[in-house]
């Protein structure tokens, strides 16, 4: 059903969580996180110091935000801060990937060229970015012994499959440049997993959202980018007709999911492909209004935005929604936010953080 959550109301599910921070005490690691200046990949960067674990992270800055390695270190304090070395450098340059793998015992790779209408506009660059190099960085893995490596996939990869929801064995034809580079990534994976021996999990994320989103530019994420229209008195600009689903995700269950693969000790866990969501399809229309009516209990001049219709964009997906089952089974991975949980979660960041110049008169006047 349309929104319908699939998590209690009364907290926070046993399971993966717990079990994760037990295996990460159980048995500390050296850990290689590329895009660590990134949304996803400085959420991970902060479990992984907060846990005691030792890290080696890269990015080049071609989207990530030195504010977010700030943001990073702030949260989790100068002595955990010391276990972690930066790394900035493009993992299209094989020296790099080496150099960042040397002293590895899992990778967890989130470094890419994000967005379908980024990869339109420019096929080269992002499969220099999402091709290239994960390719450099497998062969460097392989070259310095490193077997265990999480990679991030995406929902982009169903194409135009019809079914609902999606299961991670029945794709169809990618829509996008992006898509075929994940497509791309999971093929080599599978490969390297067969020829070298090596442990290799993808994650098929489906939009993810939380803390750090980059709202600006015009490939920016929907929630952020709402958000601060929002805020600022900006139109809010919707996509198609307003009845495209998606699953999203808050960025809580992905730094679980993507840790738990990283970690698991299960054999049949190892060398798949999984989805990474909460199960629910939400139509823009209400994620629209939950986002308003959240605002609107602070912001009183939010209540009377709506929003401003344009055209679909070329190879976006109609419907999205995951079956996350396998990871459920495979990995124990059990999400701890709905779309509402992690909206409330989420939007004191937001509204700290994405508002600008505006939000000081809207508290002035609300």
């Amino acid at each position: 059903m349309e929104g319908e959550s699939r998590i209690a109301s009364d907290g926070p599910p046993p399971g993966g969580a717990s079990r994760l921070a037990e295996a990460l005490r159980r048995k500390p690691r050296r850990w290689l996180v590329t895009g660590s200046a990134g949304f996803i990949g400085s959420h991970l960067l902060e479990a992984l110091l907060r846990a005691g674990q030792t890290v080696v992270s890269v990015d080049n800055f071609a989207t990530g935000s030195r504010a977010n390695l700030k943001e990073v270190r702030a949260a989790v304090g100068e002595d955990a801060w010391l276990r972690h070395i930066f790394i900035e450098g493009d993992l299209a340059q094989p020296d790099i990937c080496r150099d960042a793998c040397r002293v590895a015992d899992a990778i967890v790779h989130m470094a890419a060229l994000g967005s379908v209408p980024r990869s339109i506009a420019d096929p080269i660059a992002t499969n220099a970015a999402n091709v290239d190099a994960f390719v450099n960085l497998l062969a460097a893995a392989r070259e310095t012994g490193v077997k265990r490596v999480v990679y991030a996939s995406s929902s982009a990869v169903y194409g135009d499959h019809p079914g609902l929801p999606k299961v991670e064995d029945l794709v169809g034809r990618p829509l996008s440049p992006y898509a075929v580079s994940k497509c791309a990534n999971e093929l080599y994976a599978e490969v390297f997993g067969r020829c070298y021996g090596m442990e290799l999990l993808g994650l098929r994320y489906f939009n993810v959202f939380g803390p750090r989103q980059d709202p600006e530019g015009p490939y920016a994420a929907v929630i952020p980018c709402w958000v601060r229209a929002m805020l600022r008195g900006e139109p809010v600009f919707m996509n198609g007709d307003g009845e495209t689903t998606r699953d999203f995700c808050y960025v809580a269950n992905v730094v679980q999911a993507t840790l738990l693969a990283a970690t698991t000790e299960a054999p049949e866990a190892l060398n798949q492909v999984y989805n990474v969501a909460v199960g629910g399809r939400t139509s823009l229309d209400t994620l629209f209004r939950m986002l308003r009516d959240s605002l609107a209990e602070r912001f009183e001049q939010t209540r009377a935005i709506g929003p401003e219709y344009r055209d679909f964009r070329p190879g976006d997906v109609r419907h999205s929604q995951a079956d996350v089952s396998k990871a459920r089974r495979l990995l124990g991975y059990e999400p701890t936010h709905d779309l509402a949980a992690g909206l409330r979660e989420a939007l004191p960041w937001y509204v700290s953080n994405l508002a600008g110049e505006r939000r000081s008169a809207m508290l002035a006047q609300g």
